[in-house]
């Protein structure tokens, strides 16, 4: 990883979060449609690796690893399929000790000016889907009769998130999720998810604001590492709902050059 020494202990930085109670319905593929009310609260968004050892899925919601690939060309989607899904799906499996790992919905993106609406970074604090559509997911990838098996087990939704080259600009900034509250969540409605027009309505949330909420990001990270981090855990005892957004930091250069990442989201099933 790279060094801490010459990083900032933290920034302050503007969050995009909702109005609490309106129901948002995003279009990523074509966002001018989009109905998300919002409010703006400045914020300490804290470096994360001085820390990173001592972070666990189960008390934050994420983790930041050190995890090389060997994908070449995360625009290949033919490599990322063969090589990328069986890499997350053995790292996701080490970390839940997962007895099945499903993996999909990987959206590669960019804030290029020549980036379209569906691959560009998402502003705005969220949870990507809730129990509706992970059931769902899981009835479509696995077909009705599997997946009604497996999802009698506990289930848990995962985000790996990782740059293609070194993050200088737009970083990710995650919310600790155990300084979450649930009545913080407002319902929210996706439509043509996963950079899919035609794909039917997903469920999830919008954060609104609180106080106690804590926030962390990776200052220049590079494609070596990746972020894991729960959306969702059918175990409601459990640490859960990671919110997460790009945001602008105020500390990156000016010729800074574009963001580059890739996100891939993983449902497994536990024991």
């Amino acid at each position: 990883m790279a060094r801490t020494s010459t990083m900032p202990a933290s920034v302050r930085a503007t969050i995009r979060y909702a109005v609490p109670g309106e129901t948002a319905r995003f279009y990523p593929t074509n966002r001018a449609r989009s109905y998300w009310p919002a409010e703006e609260h400045e914020v300490e968004i804290c470096n994360v690796r001085p820390q990173a050892e001592r972070l666990s899925l189960e008390r934050q919601g994420f983790v930041l690893l050190s995890e090389p690939t060997a994908v070449r060309h995360f625009s290949d989607a033919r490599e990322v399929r063969e090589v990328y899904y069986p890499e997350i799906a053995a790292l996701v499996g080490r970390l839940l000790g997962a007895e099945k790992v499903i993996v999909f919905g990987e959206v590669a993106r960019s804030d290029s000016a020549a980036t379209g609406d569906g691959q560009r970074p998402a502003y705005g604090a969220h949870v990507d889907y809730g129990e509706r559509s992970v059931r769902q997911f899981t009835h479509d990838l696995l077909g009705a009769r599997e997946a009604e098996s497996w999802l009698q087990r506990r289930f848990v939704l995962m985000n790996v998130w990782r740059p293609v080259r070194t993050v200088l600009r737009t970083p990710l900034a995650v919310c600790d999720a155990s300084t979450v509250r649930r009545s913080e969540l407002n319902d929210s409605e996706v439509h043509g998810g996963l950079n899919d027009p035609n794909r039917p309505t997903l469920y999830g949330y919008t954060l609104s604001y609180g106080a106690q909420h804590r926030w962390y990001y990776v200052p220049a990270m590079e494609p070596g590492e990746i972020l894991v981090f729960k959306l969702f855990d059918s175990d409601a005892t459990r640490v859960q709902w990671t919110a997460h957004t790009a945001f602008d930091d105020p500390s990156a250069a000016s010729d800074a050059p574009a963001r580059e990442s890739i996100e891939i989201r993983t449902i497994s099933f536990l024991s």
